[in-house]
């Protein structure tokens, strides 16, 4: 690994604990509800399957692999927090 994609990935480790972190305040302070964190993945995983359409353009693998995470992050939170699910349209 070369020292610029190790940097890279760093960087990335250290945006994802900052977001973790973030996530898990904002639900502490009840300023982000269970619902919202289901949207906010929802909008992600979007995000995700319309790469090619995203008017603020970055990677497609970086977008499949941000999804996968906020689910991950999202199901943490609602086990950890709880709260009431999103209603379903």
């Amino acid at each position: 690994m070369t020292e610029l994609s190790h940097l890279e990935n760093r960087a990335g480790d250290e945006s994802l604990v900052i977001l973790q972190s973030l996530l898990c305040i904002l639900r502490e302070k009840n300023l982000l509800n269970r619902a919202d964190i289901e949207e906010l993945c929802e909008r992600v995983a979007l995000r995700a399957t319309q790469a090619e359409r995203d008017p603020l353009p970055c990677c497609a693998e970086a977008t499949r692999t941000a999804a996968g995470e906020m689910g991950r992050i999202g199901t943490y939170i609602g086990q950890r927090y709880g709260g009431k699910h999103r209603p379903r349209a």
